[in-house]
């Protein structure tokens, strides 16, 4: 059975910093490309950072040169260092697996920026 399971999330004051991780089992996840997505109360789900199989990575805009993605291949670990936190960085964060139409979706850690 693949799942794709996160932790690290909580409450963290504005300039602060999280390091949330994504536990991958079932399946051989170093082929896949992997990411973090966002979902804030009320608003669609955005990418936040990607990183293929070959380990290029792609972040959006509002956390290029805070957030750092990076992955652990041995052990099927995909983590997202989050630094310079700030409020509008809050949501549900889920860490996402594809490889060719192959899609998986954890459930997702809550982060809130807030004073």
């Amino acid at each position: 059975q693949v799942q794709l399971v996160e932790s690290g999330g909580g409450l963290v004051q504005p300039g602060g910093s999280l390091r949330l991780s994504c536990a991958a089992s079932g399946t051989k996840f170093s082929l896949y490309n992997m990411g973090w997505h966002r979902q804030a109360l009320g608003k669609q789900r955005e990418l936040v950072a990607t990183e293929t199989s070959g380990g290029t990575t792609n972040y959006a805009d509002s956390v290029k040169g805070r957030f750092t993605i990076s992955r652990d291949r041995a052990d099927n670990q995909v983590y997202l260092q989050m630094n310079s936190l700030r409020p509008e960085d809050t949501a549900l964060y889920f860490c996402n697996g594809k490889y060719y139409r192959l899609n998986y979706w954890g459930q997702g850690t809550q982060v809130t920026v807030s004073s």
